[in-house]
């Protein structure tokens, strides 16, 4: 399965970060992990993640700290804040810094899940949930593509390529843009799998009609496009 969601965890307690990270990735999303502030910060700020979760009390760098460091920056990457502590004024400060939500240890998975899925689509929130290039319709809410009408299936690696190239209509995406967005860092695999999934695409999305939508523009990438 190819992820289309991509995560950043910064956790310092070895237990806790190791289940989280192996949760998400059960649940198909691609996760890399920081153990301190530091990292968290180097990562967050050179990766495009669709999400981060942060822990307050990271060593070297606190989660504080590096959610304001992130904003200064002007990093819009939506933030899900990780704290013992329980009190009115954390909340606020947390908010007031740029969080987008706050959860307390310890928590229910299922709750923690909820909320990381409710801040990744509120991050992804568009004015229009369908997308529509020339005949191709994509229905990002229920994950759903069809062409001149007819429905095509694809398969979760397929539709999260296609929504990705869709988000970024008429424009040339690298190989390596595509691949860092859609694996994390531990994956074992190479950016040779972009070109493995654009085939199976251009099979399912192109290959029974006369205009093609997938477009390779050689030694730059890929772009999905009416007009190219």
């Amino acid at each position: 399965m190819l992820p289309s969601v991509r995560v950043l965890v910064a956790e310092d307690h070895p237990s806790l970060v190791r289940s989280i990270t192996h949760g998400l990735r059960s649940a198909g999303y691609a996760v890399d992990f920081a153990v301190d502030g530091g990292e968290a910060m180097s990562l967050a700020s050179s990766n495009g993640y669709d999400g981060i979760v942060l822990d307050i009390m990271l060593p070297v760098m606190d989660g504080w700290s590096v959610l304001q460091a992130l904003r200064r920056k002007e990093v819009a990457t939506p933030v899900l804040c990780l704290t013992a502590r329980d009190s009115i004024e954390d909340r606020v400060r947390g908010l007031e810094l740029g969080a987008d939500d706050y959860l307390v240890k310890p928590f229910a998975w299922e709750e923690f899940v909820a909320r990381v899925r409710a801040m990744i689509r509120r991050g992804h929130a568009k004015p229009f949930k369908t997308i529509v290039i020339g005949d191709l319709q994509i229905d990002a809410g229920r994950k759903g593509v069809c062409r001149g009408g007819n429905a095509i299936e694809l398969s979760a690696g397929e539709y999260a390529l296609l929504e990705f190239l869709a988000y970024r209509r008429d424009e040339v995406v690298s190989r390596t843009e595509i691949w860092e967005h859609l694996y994390d860092q531990n994956a074992e695999t190479t950016s040779n799998v972009v070109d493995v999934y654009i085939g199976y695409l251009r099979s399912k999305v192109d290959r029974d009609f006369e205009k093609k939508l997938i477009h390779t523009r050689r030694g730059q990438g890929y772009m999905l496009s009416e007009h190219a």
